[in-house]
C-alpha cells in the first residue's frame, strides 16, 4: 500500500538533513547554512548547499536538488520506498501502508510494485546459478559490476520456475503484473523462459516491467526480444529503459543519447558513456520525448545507419516535431551500415563513440535533408512534391524561431517566397502573434512558477489562492493545484515534504528552478505578503487578458453577450483619454 502523505511529513521532520549527508559527504559551516563539494559532480570550489532549516539541498552547479529522501535515492541508487524506510529505520519510526483515493496518479499499484520487485530478485539470483546467462553477458563485454548496476537477471527454462516465489502463483495477480500466461484451458506458465532479463524501472526506481532476450539456441521459444504486455505499472510508448540509473550522468553532461536496444544501453553505460537510454521496441514516442526534455536541454537520437535505422530516426523526428521549442537541441547520429551502438563502442571505445557525437545532425539539417534528396528539384514536378512533402511537417512545428528558418529555407529550394508558401501550404504568415495574446504567452510561465515558489516557502498561502481567477490554460496550472490540494488536506505540511511530494508531480527542470530559488529566499528579509498580493494581482489582470486575447479572435456574431460587454469596456479603457 502507499506510504501516506502525513507519515513522509513526520519522517522529514524527525530526520536531520545534515547529519544524513555529513555521513557520506564531509560539511562546512558558511552562515546559515552548510557547503560542500559537490557529491554529484566534479567541481573544486564548494556549490553544493544545504539548508538545515529548510531541510533541503542544492548545488548551484549542476542543478542537483531535494530532500533527505532524494538525497539517498541520487547518492545510493535507492528506490523511493527505500528511501523512506533507510530513513526511518534511523528514526526509529515504523513505516505504515494506507490506501489511496487521491484522483492524481502518485505512484503506480503498490501490490503490482511488490510482485514485479520479487520476481525481480528472482531472475537476479537465477543469473549467479547460470553459467550459460553468464556467459553470454560476458561475451558482450558486459562486466558483473555493469549488470548488477541495472540488475540484469536470467528466466530459467521450465514452465513454472516463478512457484519457487510466489505460493500463490496461479493468482490473477501475476497474470495482471505480466508475469504469467493463462492458457484457453487454463493453465498458467511463466511468461519469461530462458533469457536473460531486464528490468525496467521507472522514475522512482521501481520495477514495473521487463524485457527478456533469448539466449543463443534457444530460437524455438520465441522472438529475440520479449517486453512484458501493458499493464497498469507499464505502458512502453511512455517509458524509457535506464533512466532512473542514467539521471546524474544526464544532468552531469548536459545531454541524453538515445539508442534503441537494451544491450545498447548496457553497452555503451560500461564503456563510460552512462548518459543514455534506450526506447522499448517502439519508434520514440512524444511521450518518451517528453520525459527526456524535463532533464535535459540536448538529445541526441543514435541510430544504426541501416534502412531501419533511418527509417526509425525519420519516425522519432516525426513524434519529436511538436515537441520542439526553440532553445531545444535535437539531432540524430547515424553509425555506419555495419554497427549499432553496441559493437560501435566495442570497437572504437568511448571517445570513438564521443567523437561519433560531435557529427550528430540537427533536426532542423536532418529534415530538409531527408525531403530534399528524395525529389528532383532541378524539375517543377520535384519542387511540387517537396512542398507537398513539406506541409505536414511544417505544419506540426510550434517553435517559432525554427519554423521560420525552415519555412525560408524550404521556400528557396522550391524557387518561391515564404509568402507563397505559406499560402499555398496554408501555413499561416510567420507574424507576431496580436499584442494580447503574446503578452499573456510571455508573462504566464514566469508568473506560474513564482506562484509556486511563493506556494512552497509557505504553503499556508494556498488557502489564499482563487484558482478560478486564473487562466486554466497557464503552463504548470496541474502543478499549481496539486500544491493546493495537497495543502489544503495537510494544512501543517513543511515546505520540504511538499517539495518532496512534487517529485513525480512536476517536471525535473522545474524542481531544480523551485529549490534554487527558495535556498537564495531570506525569511527575514523578504516579504512575502507583498510579493504574494502583487503577484495575485498580476494574475488576476493576465486571467482578464487571456480572456481578451481568445475573445478577440472570434467573429462578433458568435460572442455571448458577456463576452461582448467585456470586450465593450476593454476598449473603452483602452481609449486615449
Amino acid at each position: 500500500m502507499p506510504i501516506p502523505q502525513h507519515f513522509i511529513q513526520e519522517l522529514l521532520d524527525r530526520v536531520d538533513l545534515v547529519d544524513v549527508i555529513d555521513r557520506v559527504v564531509p560539511l562546512k559551516k558558511a552562515g546559515a547554512n552548510y557547503v560542500a563539494c559537490c557529491p554529484f559532480h566534479r567541481e573544486k570550489t564548494p556549490s553544493f548547499t544545504v539548508s538545515p532549516t529548510k531541510q533541503f539541498y542544492h548545488c548551484f552547479g549542476c542543478g542537483a536538488h531535494g530532500t533527505a529522501i532524494g538525497f539517498l535515492m541520487e547518492h545510493q541508487g535507492l528506490g523511493f520506498i527505500e528511501a523512506v524506510e533507510d530513513l526511518a529505520r534511523r528514526v526509529g519510526l515504523k513505516v505504515p501502508r494506507e490506501s489511496s483515493d487521491r484522483p492524481v496518479k502518485l505512484r503506480a499499484d503498490p501490490d503490482m510494485l511488490d510482485v514485479m520487485q520479487r520476481a525481480a530478485n528472482y531472475y537476479r539470483s537465477q543469473l549467479k546459478r547460470s553459467e550459460r546467462a553468464i556467459a553470454y553477458l560476458k561475451g558482450r563485454g558486459v562486466s558483473g559490476e555493469i549488470a548488477a548496476r541495472f540488475q540484469i537477471g536470467y528466466a530459467p527454462s521450465g514452465w513454472q520456475n516463478l512457484r519457487e516465489v510466489f505460493s500463490d502463483y496461479e493468482s490473477v495477480a501475476l497474470t495482471t503484473a505480466g508475469l504469467t500466461i493463462r492458457s484457453e484451458e487454463g493453465r498458467v506458465y511463466d511468461r519469461f523462459r530462458d533469457r536473460v532479463m531486464f528490468p525496467i524501472h521507472d522514475q522512482r526506481g521501481h520495477v514495473i516491467g521487463f524485457g527478456g532476450r533469448i539466449l543463443e539456441g534457444a530460437e524455438h521459444a520465441g522472438p529475440k526480444y520479449l517486453n512484458s504486455p501493458e499493464t497498469v505499472l507499464f505502458q512502453k510508448g511512455q517509458e524509457l529503459y535506464g533512466l532512473f540509473l542514467a539521471r546524474r550522468a544526464i544532468r552531469e553532461a548536459g545531454r541524453v543519447v538515445v539508442v534503441e536496444g537494451y544491450m545498447d544501453a548496457v553497452a555503451l553505460t560500461q564503456h563510460g558513456i552512462e548518459y543514455v537510454v534506450a526506447t522499448l521496441g517502439t519508434a520514440t514516442t512524444s511521450q518518451q520525448i517528453t520525459k527526456l526534455v524535463r532533464h535535459v536541454d540536448d538529445v541526441v537520437f543514435c541510430f544504426d545507419g541501416d534502412p531501419a535505422g533511418r527509417g526509425a530516426a525519420w519516425r522519432a523526428m516525426m513524434n519529436a516535431l511538436p515537441m520542439v521549442k526553440d532553445g531545444l537541441k535535437l539531432s540524430f547520429l547515424f553509425l555506419p551500415p555495419e554497427h549499432d551502438p553496441d559493437s560501435y563502442v566495442r570497437a572504437f571505445g568511448q571517445e570513438g563513440f564521443e567523437d561519433a557525437l560531435k557529427n550528430a545532425v540537427p533536426l532542423s539539417v536532418y529534415l530538409i535533408r531527408e525531403i530534399s534528396t528524395r525529389h528532383d528539384l532541378t524539375t517543377q514536378e520535384g519542387r511540387v512534391r517537396l512542398l507537398n512533402d513539406a506541409q505536414p511537417l511544417l505544419q506540426q512545428i510550434q517553435a517559432p524561431g525554427l519554423g521560420l528558418l525552415l519555412r525560408k529555407r524550404i521556400a528557396e529550394l522550391a524557387g518561391v517566397t515564404q509568402a507563397e508558401l505559406e499560402s499555398l501550404l496554408k501555413l499561416g504568415p510567420s507574424v507576431a502573434k496580436p499584442r494580447l495574446e503574446s503578452q499573456v504567452a510571455r508573462q504566464s510561465p514566469v508568473l506560474t512558477r513564482e506562484l509556486l515558489k511563493l506556494l512552497l516557502f509557505r504553503p499556508s498561502l494556498a488557502t489564499r489562492v482563487d484558482v478560478s481567477a486564473i487562466p486554466p490554460t497557464l503552463p504548470q496550472m496541474e502543478v499549481v493545484r496539486y500544491v493546493i490540494e495537497t495543502v489544503l488536506a495537510q494544512p501543517d505540511i513543511s515546505s520540504a515534504a511538499l517539495l518532496e511530494s512534487l517529485r513525480v508531480m512536476a517536471s525535473e527542470k522545474l524542481c531544480r528552478y523551485l529549490t534554487e530559488q527558495l535556498m537564495t529566499l531570506d525569511a527575514q528579509t523578504f516579504d512575502i505578503e507583498s510579493e504574494f498580493q502583487a503577484l495575485m494581482n498580476k494574475l488576476e489582470r493576465l486571467g482578464h487578458s487571456g480572456n481578451l486575447a481568445s475573445i478577440l479572435e472570434k467573429p462578433l456574431h458568435q460572442l455571448t453577450e458577456q463576452e461582448k460587454a467585456l470586450l465593450r469596456n476593454y476598449r473603452r479603457s483602452a481609449e486615449p483619454k
